[in-house]
């Protein structure tokens, strides 16, 4: 029996959004058309852009914008329950740094490290034996600038962990640089370990882990390019061993890059490109890391500023943010390829998809 006969397929949306409308999505999804029913909705949240979940405990945390009395901007998390039906519970929610951009779980699924972007900082809070969010614990604002005329400050982008949990590679577009952090799990710390640099004005914004090869991927918003990195994972080093463009060679127009996923079995990198409005497929070479172009395929809607590859990777889904819905590709396996199913999903402004395997 498989698991579609046995338990409800689950996918959460993020979005830009008011307080006055919805801004999570839950959403049941069809592990056989690649299609999604919207099956709950958060209501009362500023911009819950960003989302990650703790599967075993049904646990999804959120970002979000929050205006004081005296009208500054500052940030929260959030904690829900993901009930048998798929609704969300709200369980507790925490200041973070503000304003806040990205959130992602470590491996053991006890600490919570949020970016943010304009605030050129990550925040690490601990969570509980509950699943709640605990109370900020640890700030660590970087410093500097670089070339390009939005990295007059730092710009934290993203944090995401090693396969070993030991490392959290922070993406920092503002300043140029991938940081390096060695996380401290059991004891919820992370302290710098070493920094990267990319090429001036690069921008480097998210970061993807081959998932069984020592290799590491960075696409960069700025100048359009994807590096692969060949990554030391005992001693937390990267060394560049590649950059290579988005686009096409004949595309003149503006670009901005934005996100980047493997496919489960290595062979495959995806990443988005906002302004052509594309995924770009690469088959990565499973000897030296090094990417190949297969092809650009349209998202079939403007800025798709996320995307995800379904559990089974049967499917790609992309949000365009702002054509207003989620587009489904069917991916072919053996070529990378992708191909438009014709199912859509409308929804106000999405940024974030995350399933829930």
């Amino acid at each position: 029996m498989s698991r579609s006969d046995t338990a409800l397929n689950l996918a959460f949306i993020g979005s830009y959004a008011e307080p006055s409308g919805p801004g999570l999505y839950a959403c049941k999804y069809d592990i056989e058309q690649g299609t999604f029913t919207v099956i709950d909705q958060v209501d009362g949240l500023k911009d819950p852009t960003f989302l990650t979940i703790d599967e075993e405990r049904r646990i999804l945390y959120a970002i979000g914008t929050v205006v004081d009395a005296e009208g500054k901007k500052t940030a929260e998390s959030y904690s829900y329950r993901i009930l048998e039906d798929g609704r969300l519970e709200l369980l507790n929610k925490q200041p973070t740094v503000a304003p806040t951009c990205h959130i992602t779980l470590d491996q053991t699924k006890r600490n919570l490290i949020v970016s943010s972007y304009h605030g050129g900082m990550i925040g690490l809070l601990p969570v509980e034996s509950d699943g709640k969010i605990g109370e900020l614990r640890e700030v660590h604002q970087h410093e500097g600038s670089s070339v390009h005329p939005n990295q007059q400050s730092p710009h934290p982008h993203s944090v995401f962990f090693d396969r070993n949990n030991r490392f959290a590679i922070c993406s920092d577009l503002g300043i140029d640089q991938i940081v390096i952090y060695e996380l401290d799990a059991e004891n919820g710390s992370l302290k710098e370990h070493d920094r990267v640099k990319t090429a001036a004005g690069a921008g480097p914004r998210h970061f993807a882990f081959h998932p069984a090869l020592p290799y590491g991927y960075v696409i960069n918003e700025l100048n359009s390019t994807v590096t692969a990195y060949a990554y030391d994972e005992a001693a937390g080093k990267l060394t560049e061993i590649q950059t290579i463009s988005t686009l096409p060679g004949d595309y003149n127009g503006d670009n901005a890059c934005a996100d980047i996923h493997i496919s489960n079995d290595g062979k495959f990198l995806y990443g988005s490109n906002r302004g052509h409005d594309s995924i770009v497929v690469y088959q990565i070479d499973q000897t030296t890391g090094q990417l190949t172009v297969v092809e650009h395929v349209s998202t079939r809607g403007g800025h798709p500023r996320n995307f995800a590859l379904s559990p089974d990777n049967r499917y790609l889904v992309v949000a365009n943010r702002d054509d207003n819905h989620i587009v489904t590709f069917a991916r072919d396996a053996e070529s990378g390829k992708l191909q438009a199913t014709g199912s859509e999903l409308s929804v106000s402004k999405p940024v974030c998809i995350k399933f829930m395997a």
